[in-house]
């Protein structure tokens, strides 16, 4: 059934469509009303991880963040220095370790190379010259002196041969292994120094651990904070958890993911449905309850939850004896009212009839209802 509505050129709509859907009845548990607290789903009070001055405090009390959001900052200029050191340290051992890797350069093997061949001609001068000197020696024309010098200059010839030669296949055999593993090793210890001094100024950055609402600040810009003090608390209130404390007789017939009907009269429109999300093992010794926790969804309006932590809640949970009572399919409740209402059809008057009801447990597409209705 559809009013008609004039649209914006003065003329009439036609009437809306509706669905028309019987009442039915089955049976079903009945269900017992228990009272119960809204919790955020997730709570944390965010502390630091290093101590300092706080620098910076984005946020303040009932802002929506995101996972990663920046809350605060503590002053860092003597780190950001550490680590401008430690990188131009790091900068000077890699250069060191690639000239290792990259070897002898061919400017020094020519210039070695030069110097051998230079001493080769030294020492077969110096041969040339010995052999002169012997030939004298034997000829009684050259002294003792003579021959012991000329010998003396053949041989310092040689070793100086045999040291640029030496030195030679040394430039050609490049830098040892053992050498260029240990600027490999100098390297990698640096890297950690700079990996450690950037994660020591990561620490100085406190950051949203999930998404939610700030609800109490610890301290104020200016401040000095010892590791571990608190900066912020932080909730998840996109879904919360209505807890019931529910009789110890009654939760036998309860069950994860059952649909539960919620009323938290502090909202306009008090009527939610959630599902049983825990049942908390351990029931209290004094009042013997167990909590049970029902996760509903909320609703975000300009960035603000409408339900929110600690508040009243009602919930219906199908715990009692089986009945047979009265069923509507859930599309055709209409919130936002006092009470529920749906539309009866008036097949004679073909018009529909408000009637307010109560609601009661959920049955897949279905929920229980009590009012004017057969």
């Amino acid at each position: 059934v559809g009013a008609a509505r004039a649209d914006a050129r003065g003329g009439e709509m036609p009437p809306s469509p509706v669905v028309l859907g019987e009442v039915v009845e089955k049976e079903v548990k009945q269900s017992r009303s228990f009272v119960g607290t809204v919790e955020p789903i997730r709570s944390a009070t965010v502390d630091v991880q290093a101590g300092g001055f706080v620098e910076t405090l984005t946020v303040e009390v009932g802002d929506r963040v995101d996972l990663g959001t920046t809350l605060a900052t503590l002053r860092t200029k003597t780190l950001k220095i550490r680590i401008e050191a430690a990188n131009a340290e790091l900068t000077l051992r890699e250069q060191t370790l690639l000239e290792l890797e990259n070897g002898s350069r061919q400017e020094d093997k020519d210039r070695a190379s030069a110097r051998l061949r230079e001493a080769k001609a030294d020492e077969q001068t110096a041969e040339w010259k010995l052999q002169a000197v012997l030939k004298l020696r034997a000829d009684k024309r050259a002294s003792e002196e003579e021959l012991r010098d000329a010998q003396r200059a053949v041989a310092t010839a040689k070793a100086r041969r045999q040291a640029l030669e030496a030195a030679l296949a040394l430039i050609e055999a490049g830098p040892r292994v053992e050498r260029i593993a240990a600027a490999k090793a100098s390297v990698a210890v640096q890297q950690a120094e700079v990996h450690r001094l950037e994660d020591e100024k990561e620490r100085h950055t406190i950051k949203a651990p999930f998404k939610g609402y700030v609800v109490h600040k610890h301290t104020e810009v200016g401040a000095w904070l010892n590791v571990g003090e608190p900066v912020v608390d932080v909730v998840a209130l996109d879904e919360v958890d209505v807890v019931v404390p529910v009789l110890e007789d009654a939760v036998a017939h309860l069950k994860r993911g059952m649909t539960v009907n919620v009323a938290i009269d502090a909202l306009t429109e008090p009527y939610v449905t959630g599902k049983i999300h825990r049942i908390v093992p351990v029931a209290d010794r004094r009042s013997r309850t167990v909590p049970v926790k029902v996760r509903v969804t909320n609703v975000i309006k300009d960035e603000q939850p409408l339900i929110k932590a600690g508040m009243f809640a009602r919930c219906w949970l199908a715990v009692g004896k089986p009945r047979k009572s009265l069923f509507v399919p859930k599309d055709a409740i209409v919130l936002g009212g006092p009470k529920p209402i749906v539309y009866r059809h008036d097949a004679e008057k073909q018009i529909a009839v408000p009637v307010p009801v109560e609601l009661g447990v959920a049955m897949d597409d279905l929920i229980e209802i009590r009012g004017q209705l057969k």
